[in-house]
């Protein structure tokens, strides 16, 4: 089976994009790991699904799949993306649009110097939206790691994610840590691991580790957990600039809905052909 995609990223988090629209296909997780695959596929940390949507008033349905096959709830890098290849490919003229998720609506922008803004909608804190096992909805909590506690914070941006501070992003364990915290058994839905190095009131640097992806160059909606986990701690002020490994985002949040903007690159366009196997 051929398809055509695009291949897109966002500060290096980078992405399959595939029109579900034009045509008509809608990968099984054995293609959605065959097509990240980087030795005998495209390569890719995510693959993103533009659809159309049934809802009225709302443009497009984008769907996620993670590397290793999964489906997940959202992905900031990749609204952004989104946003620039369904006007990149003729598939709307609107500079802002209404997209369904499975964790909700969302409205991507894009602005006059080619960056994306995306309202990523209110975050939320109770355990049982991130989903976390806990009786508590305090903003930090003490998660035990083998033989060592660890201080976070649980945040969902449509997403499940668990921010620690760290003295030094460089020298902090993801790699480690990040697979321990992501299957973790107080995450019932595993969960997107952040370490995040406060700078200053306007400035962190980040490392996420992806639940089904591993480690990114960056993660949007880890950014905006970052950010919102720092604020309420009372270590960040709004807007925040986040240095990722792959490039800086900014985010902006006042209480209400988190303001994510930063770049989104198309890469190159073409056909594949599916093996019939998978």
């Amino acid at each position: 089976m051929k398809i055509r995609f695009t291949k897109m990223h966002g500060l290096g988090n980078d992405f399959v994009v595939l029109d579900a629209i034009t045509q008509a296909f809608v990968p099984n997780a054995a293609q959605v790991r065959w097509l990240a695959d980087r030795h005998f596929g495209v390569g890719c940390d995510q693959l993103l699904l533009v659809e159309k949507s049934a809802t009225p008033g709302v443009d497009f349905r984008y769907r996620i799949f993670n590397a290793d096959g999964g489906e997940v709830e959202q992905c900031g890098n990749g609204a952004r993306c989104f946003a620039r290849f369904v006007q990149e490919q003729g598939l709307t003229t609107q500079r802002e649009i209404r997209v369904e998720t499975q964790s909700g609506l969302i409205t991507p922008r894009l602005e006059d110097n080619g960056e994306v803004t995306v309202d990523m909608g209110a975050p939320r804190f109770a355990p049982a939206d991130i989903p976390f096992v806990s009786e508590s909805d305090a903003v930090v909590h003490s998660l035990v790691l083998n033989d060592a506690s660890l201080d976070i914070s649980v945040v969902s941006m449509g997403n499940p994610h668990a921010v620690q501070v760290v003295a030094d992003v460089d020298a902090a364990p993801v790699v480690q840590q990040g697979a321990l915290i992501e299957n973790h058994l107080r995450f019932p839905r595993r969960v997107n691991a952040g370490f995040m190095q406060v700078m200053n009131r306007h400035a962190i640097r980040l490392r996420v580790y992806e639940r089904g992806a591993g480690e990114t160059l960056a993660c949007g909606t880890g950014a905006c957990a970052a950010v919102v986990a720092g604020i309420r701690r009372g270590l960040l002020d709004s807007p925040v600039r986040v240095a990722t490994r792959g490039g800086e985002l900014s985010i902006a949040w006042t209480g209400a809905s988190v303001q994510m903007t930063g770049p989104a690159v198309t890469v190159f366009s073409a056909e594949i052909d599916l093996p019939d196997n998978l």
